[in-house]
């Protein structure tokens, strides 16, 4: 059990829970969507823009290859601080590239460092929470923890977008989103600072394990991982549960600032940022209801309507891409339905990480090894949908996306769930909305 934070000297948990997940989500929301629409604004074609920036979202599924090493050295505090302080460093140079002939390669450099400090700073900050709260606390911030999560999720993909779409038509799409990258990283460089003075350590300064020992330690971790039973099914599940969501998840954005003359939608920037804002507070509230529908039928019974709404939510993109509305109103309806129903689906691809695959000798790293196989459900999509979308055009490309989610529905037939059917205590259910409500990775 982890002991007490009440010690002389260190802060109470409300003066860093909250600016600690909110400093673990912007740049991982910076990176993963961010990212694709400043390009989009720049003029790189979709299937290049999709194809690069699907690659910076690797980290977040390596992370289990180096995690160890945040466990043999110095402490949670120190890598927190210091990946928060790479990070911001980095989102703060990407505006003096941004002028450059070359700033395409220039700032996708830049951003795959800050992917690799942020996923990094992902496991520190977890650690830090775990080791430096009792369990009686743990389950008092977890709302604060999801909370602040999608505060930058708000910030990033609502607030941010509305400010460059302000400033793109009085100073231009450059100078607008040198601006953005600039604030972006002078925050996450002042909350650096902020944490060096209010986190606790988590944990002693050096841990006696070898290098030797954490590698037989490590493949202890990966070959029971993979005898844990029907293991190969449950995988395939999990990496085609959002095999479809891996592909809008580029295209989406890029289909919403589309001109109509290319067949998008052609939404202003801080259109875009509204849409965003209205429909991620959808999400939170299909992740809220999801998780309360699974406890009262159980996994089992929940399983097939959980993916359905997941995968057939694609019938959104469907009807915007066919219709192709000039309403902002059904516009703005149609992304809150598909979202509200992502929040829904997706409490069935984390409930079933944590109680078919995690359980066992090594529950933490075996979460770990899952969420990394269903972050690659993102990636590899997300790599041919550009492609995909130039050939076919946007309507099709739809289509064939909502197509793409069929094998998953068909798949969870066969999915076993062996776990007790019971009603769930209230710190699991918070742990399940707090990993809905931080989908994205």
């Amino acid at each position: 059990m982890a002991s007490p934070i009440k010690k002389a000297g260190v802060s109470h948990p409300a003066r860093w829970v909250p600016t600690l997940y909110f400093a673990e989500g912007m740049p991982f929301f910076a990176v993963s969507l961010i990212a694709s629409i400043l390009y989009k604004r720049m003029g790189v074609a979709d299937d290049v823009n999709a194809l690069y920036t699907s690659w910076l979202l690797l980290p977040w599924s390596l992370k289990p290859l180096w995690s160890p090493l945040l466990e043999m050295f110095r402490t949670k505090k120190f890598f927190v601080v210091l990946f928060e302080f790479g990070g911001g460093l980095c989102l703060a140079m990407v505006p003096l590239c941004l002028r450059l002939p070359q700033y395409f390669p220039l700032t996708l450099a830049l951003f795959g460092v800050v992917a690799i400090c942020s996923s990094t700073h992902d496991i520190a900050a977890d650690g830090l929470y775990i080791a430096s709260l009792s369990d009686k606390q743990q389950a008092a911030y977890a709302g604060w923890q999801g909370g602040f999560y999608n505060v930058a999720r708000f910030f990033s993909q609502g607030g941010l977008l509305i400010v460059a779409g302000y400033l793109e038509l009085r100073s231009g799409v450059p100078r607008a989103w040198m601006v953005i990258f600039a604030a972006m990283g002078g925050l996450l460089l002042a909350l650096s600072f902020w944490h060096s003075r209010v986190l606790p350590a988590g944990e002693p300064a050096r841990r006696t394990e070898t290098l030797p020992q954490a590698a037989a330690t490590f493949r202890d971790v990966v070959a029971t991982f993979f005898q844990k039973p029907r293991i190969w099914l449950l995988l395939s599940f999990i990496f085609l549960y959002r095999f479809a969501e891996g592909q809008t998840l580029k295209i989406g954005p890029l289909f919403l600032l589309a001109h109509r003359s290319a067949g998008g939608l052609g939404i202003p920037t801080d259109q875009v940022g509204l849409y965003n804002t209205v429909a991620s507070i959808a999400f939170i509230g299909g992740s809220v209801l999801g998780g309360y529908f699974t406890s009262w039928l159980g996994l089992r019974r929940s399983l097939l309507v959980l993916v359905c709404a997941m995968n057939f939510r694609m019938l959104a993109w469907v009807f915007l891409s066919s219709v192709m509305p000039s309403s902002y109103t059904a516009i703005g309806l149609a992304l809150s339905a598909d979202t509200f129903c992502y929040g829904f689906g997706f409490v069935g691809v984390i409930l079933l990480m944590m109680q078919e695959i995690a359980p066992g000798k090594y529950q933490t790293a075996h979460y770990a090894f899952a969420t990394a196989l269903m972050n690659l459900g993102i990636i590899v999509p997300g790599l041919i949908s550009g492609k995909l979308e130039v050939a076919l055009g946007y309507r099709i490309f739809f289509l064939c996306v909502l197509i793409s989610g069929v094998p998953a529905v068909l798949l969870s037939r066969w999915i076993p769930v062996h776990a007790q059917e019971r009603r769930t205590d209230d710190r699991f259910v918070s742990s399940v909305e707090q990993e809905s409500e931080k989908a994205v990775k």
